[in-house]
């Protein structure tokens, strides 16, 4: 009986260290299972498309205020991109982070901007990205290149990007790698700075754009980042102090604030209303200054005169006339005669420069327009 109860009272601890290993077990599995689930899920994060991740809690019910009127300060050396500047929220409100050029991450990136998207009766940022395709960026029309599809101010050739100076303001910067296309947009352009809601701009991904989306995604570098909280330090950049007109509207550099190249803010650029020198035109045929003109383009409306074709003495065209190509001059009227004068008697015109009445210009010399 003795022994028994000894028996048993001896394999107790053995029972019990047993158990207790087991579950110490348990656990060990448990907890390894736990880390393998959440290494799984924040790589599947780090993989998604930079595009599918909105940024939560910035979002508000006060639409952004439209996109100041600035000019492009000059590109200070091979190698940047243009990233254009964007209303911000803080804590103070919206705020405005000037346009800068910047070093992309890696060759053949190329920048796609964020935007206010209208979603269930909220404003919704959606951050912006560096990938090898241009995405959708809500059809804003940023200007200089981003005019609401795509990126026409450059492209990348191998490892070397080209600009277009037609839409990117490389004056004064010694850049071989250039070329010159127009961009013509066939709509109306607006400062709309938000997409859909009341007064958005009711644009939609397309399928390049479904394609970009798809893309590896890098966020934004760390000098857009600082040149972000730095906007939102300076109380000149907040939109209820400004009123739609950023003292820092371009910079030439992320971070860039004051000092040589910085540009401030214009008017919000209202329609009638006369745009800054050097702002790209809303039909994308921006021509730098100094720029010679491509050839064949045609000269602006009221600074027309074709070639070779001498102008009448004493004569002066009123401004913005012009002939139409294919109109012929206008034949000269001849002035009526007075009948009470009698035609004084003279000397005949010489035969070989005779004058008559209604003849055009003589052949040898024709109109080229």
């Amino acid at each position: 009986m003795h022994r028994a109860l000894g028996s048993e009272t001896k394999q107790c601890p053995i029972r019990a260290k047993k158990k207790a290993g087991r579950d110490e077990g348990g656990n060990v599995k448990s907890y390894i299972l736990r880390s393998l689930v959440l290494a799984a899920a924040a790589l599947m994060l780090l993989a998604a498309p930079a595009a599918s991740r909105v940024q939560i809690g910035i979002s508000i019910r006060i639409g952004p205020p439209a996109l100041p009127v600035y000019v492009q300060p000059v590109i200070p050396g091979p190698g940047y991109i243009w990233t254009p500047g964007y209303w911000a929220y803080g804590a103070d409100g919206y705020y405005w982070v000037p346009g800068t050029w910047v070093l992309p991450p890696a060759p053949g990136l190329l920048w796609t901007p964020g935007y206010w998207g209208w979603n269930e009766g909220l404003y919704v940022w959606h951050a912006g990205y560096w990938g090898p395709h241009v995405g959708f960026y809500g059809g804003i029309n940023y200007g200089f290149g981003y005019n609401g599809v795509g990126f026409w101010g450059g492209e990348w050739r191998g490892g070397t990007f080209f600009y277009n100076r037609a839409v990117c303001n490389v004056g004064g910067v010694h850049i071989t790698n250039v070329y010159n296309r127009t961009v013509v947009v066939n709509r109306t352009v607006t400062n709309v700075s938000f997409n859909g809601g009341p007064g958005g701009i009711m644009a939609r991904p397309n399928r390049e754009d479904e394609i970009a989306a798809r893309d590896r995604h890098i966020v934004a570098t760390e000098a857009q980042v600082r040149h972000e909280h730095l906007a939102g330090a300076d109380r000149n950049q907040w939109a209820s102090v400004n009123h739609g007109r950023p003292a820092v509207a371009a910079s030439p550099r992320p971070g860039m604030y004051s000092g040589r190249g910085v540009v401030a803010g214009g008017s919000r650029g209202p329609e009638g209303q006369p745009r800054p020198q050097g702002q790209p035109r809303p039909q994308g045929q921006f021509r730098p200054e100094g720029q010679p003109r491509s050839q064949g383009q045609p000269r602006p409306q009221g600074q027309f005169r074709p070639e070779n074709q001498p102008r009448s003495q004493g004569q002066s065209r009123p401004q913005g006339q012009f002939r139409p190509e294919g109109q012929s001059r206008p034949q000269t009227q001849p002035k009526p005669k007075p009948e009470n004068r009698p035609r004084p008697q003279g000397p005949s015109r010489p035969e070989s420069k005779p004058k008559p009445q209604g003849q055009s210009k003589p052949e040898g010399k024709p109109h080229r327009n």
